[in-house]
């Protein structure tokens, strides 16, 4: 019997997302051929492709699109486990198409978007490419004009609606939100909660100087408005000119910001670490 060695099932696994002892059996019935071990899988792509979703998917790109008249723009995500597969050629003419859909429907609904045809082509290319795909998430921005920028690496996509003002502003302050990050759009946007969680870790700081109360009151507020400036987008300073907020650029150009929406592949995804060799000793184990 053919050898099988751990790193050549480990390899298989990640391809297929099947249980480490059915590839150690396919690989071995192929000879430790792994192409002809994922052939003879693929009898079962039903169960494969079950299998596979529940593998994490939390790299992938973003992506964009635009009505021509400027009044209306989309970002989707759309998840891969890798990025080498988030380069893949097939992948993105996937990404594109639901990305078409989604825009033309002007819809947020994946579940909507993903129905039929489309989630028949992600389940043909879970199978071709041999990863967990899946698309996450997508938001319509409305607005008099909307600007859209999506980085180089398309990992991060921002869209900025304004009141006035021409796209190339907007595009300027959608780059500007993909690279600062700002939490808000304007000060009294920040939720409530969220303000009160930064006072009372101020307020432990302050009171830990020694300093009167009512300078630890006055301490207190200056942290705190510079918490709410430092996270909103129209108090900080613009990145093409820090001598501008951009609440004072879009005030130049006779506008105002409605919102924005930025996206970044993966975040808020727990990603599951597995100690492979770890793995096989638990199986070792348990086979005994």
């Amino acid at each position: 019997m053919t050898t099988i060695s751990a790193a050549l099932v480990k390899d298989l696994r990640e391809r297929t997302g099947l249980p480490m002892m059915e590839c150690k059996k396919a690989l071995q019935e192929a000879a430790g051929d792994i192409e002809a071990a994922i052939e003879n899988l693929r009898k079962s792509s039903g169960m494969k492709a079950a299998k596979k979703a529940s593998r994490t998917a939390a790299d992938g790109v973003i992506a964009a699109r635009m009505a021509a008249d400027g009044s209306c723009g989309m970002l989707l995500e759309v998840n891969s486990e890798t990025d080498f597969v988030a380069r893949d050629a097939n992948f993105l003419g996937f990404v594109g198409r639901v990305a078409d859909r989604a825009f033309s429907e002007r819809s947020e609904d994946i579940a909507a978007i993903m129905a039929g045809e489309l989630e028949e082509a992600r389940q043909a290319l879970v199978q071709k490419i041999g990863e967990n795909i899946g698309a996450r998430r997508a938001r319509v921005l409305e607005a008099a004009v909307v600007g859209d920028y999506v980085h180089s690496n398309n990992r991060i996509g921002v869209l900025v609606g304004l009141t006035g003002g021409s796209r190339e502003l907007a595009r300027d302050i959608a780059m500007h939100v993909a690279a600062v990050n700002p939490q808000v759009a304007k000060p009294e946007q920040m939720p409530a909660e969220l303000i009160a969680k930064e006072r009372e870790i101020y307020a432990a700081q302050a009171r830990a100087s020694g300093k009167p109360e009512e300078i630890i009151q006055k301490m207190i507020a200056g942290r705190v408005n510079k918490f709410l400036a430092e996270s909103s987008l129209v108090e900080q300073p613009f990145v093409k000119d820090p001598e501008l907020t951009v609440g004072k650029l879009l005030k130049s150009a006779g506008a105002d910001i409605v919102g924005f929406v930025r996206f970044e592949v993966g975040e808020g995804i727990q990603v599951e670490v597995t100690d492979f060799a770890a793995e096989v000793a638990a199986q070792v184990q348990a086979s005994r």
